[in-house]
């Protein structure tokens, strides 16, 4: 089963409530702005900022986490539902999918090489990706879920061909 369990205080401490399926709106169960630590089983889950899965998406993939890297700030709870077993993402040079391109199956640091801050449009073929800004898993990042095609980083991203790292999120132990 897939489940997350919430602590209102850092390393397992204080109230607590368990979540099996996603929470548009931890305020509505008096449980909003108030997860300091927290425990995953199975599937990912994504902690964001707002209300309605709006606002920056945390991942937590499973396992425990005796503090969370923004304590306090989290407004909703989505379990990531698809399947992560054989991610592929297809990255481009430049806006529209065009110039040239890169297949990457596994967590890539573009820094080494030709694509580093090179990248202006996606598609993600299989599983749900996270994007990062800078190498080594470094500064502004995003979600890519299976299916999304971003055909302008520019506009729709704002990384503005500034892509350096990414990394597909690991499947949960079948429960």
């Amino acid at each position: 089963m897939n489940k997350i369990t919430v602590y209102e205080r850092a390393d397992f401490e204080g109230l607590s409530r368990e979540f099996t399926c996603d929470v548009p709106d931890l305020h509505e169960l008096d449980f909003g702005d108030c997860i300091a630590s927290l425990k995953v089983v199975g599937q990912p889950w994504i902690a964001y900022t707002q209300p309605k899965y709006e606002g920056e998406p945390h991942v937590f993939e499973e396992g425990e986490y005796a503090a969370v890297g923004r304590p306090n700030s989290f407004s909703a709870l989505r379990l990531v539902h698809h399947d992560l077993l054989d991610p592929q993402i297809t990255l481009y040079e430049r806006p529209h999918l065009q110039g040239a391109c890169k297949v990457v199956s596994e967590e890539t640091n573009l820094a080494y090489g030709y694509f580093n801050d090179r990248v202006a449009s996606h598609v993600v073929q299989r599983g749900v990706w996270l994007l990062y800004q800078h190498p080594n898993r470094g500064g502004w990042h995003c979600l890519a879920w299976p299916g999304e095609c971003v055909d302008d980083y520019g506009t729709q991203l704002h990384f503005q061909a500034r892509l350096s790292h990414l990394r597909p999120l690991r499947p949960g132990r079948p429960t």
